[in-house]
C-alpha cells in the first residue's frame, strides 16, 4: 500500500460564504453535526487512516531570508494508506469538510521515498 497526505482546503472565500449561508443561531448545531460526521468517516475508512491528523494553525515561513508569519489556505491533515491515488482520493469524495463544513476542497499526494533512504 502506499501512503498519502490529504491537506484540507478552506478559503477566506468559503468560510465568508458559510457565514451568509448559515444563521448564526444554527452554526453550532451544524458544527455539531459536521464533527460527527467526520467521526463516521474516519470509523467507515477503518484501516486506510494512518494518521487522523488534526486541524492546522497559524503558519510560518522559513527560507534563506529568514523567518516570517504567512497566511495559506491549509486547514488540517490526514495521513491514508491505499493502493493508488485514485482510490486514495475516493476516500474523501462527500467528505464532511466540504459537504459540511465551509471548506473548499482537500487534496490527495502521494508520500514518496525519499531516495538512499
Amino acid at each position: 500500500m502506499k501512503k498519502f497526505l490529504a491537506v484540507y482546503i478552506g478559503t477566506p472565500t468559503s468560510f465568508e460564504q458559510y457565514q451568509q449561508n448559515v444563521p448564526p443561531e444554527q452554526r453550532k448545531a451544524r458544527e455539531q453535526a459536521g464533527i460527527e460526521a467526520w467521526h463516521q468517516w474516519v470509523t467507515k475508512q477503518g484501516k486506510a487512516i494512518v494518521d487522523v491528523g488534526a486541524p492546522l494553525g497559524k503558519t510560518k515561513r522559513i527560507a534563506a531570508t529568514g523567518i516570517s508569519d504567512i497566511r495559506n489556505h491549509l486547514t488540517g491533515y490526514t495521513l491514508v494508506q491505499a493502493a493508488s491515488h485514485e482510490a486514495a482520493a475516493k476516500l474523501f469524495e462527500n467528505h464532511p469538510h466540504f459537504t459540511i463544513f465551509p471548506g473548499d476542497s482537500v487534496e490527495i499526494m502521494e508520500c514518496l521515498a525519499i531516495p538512499g533512504m
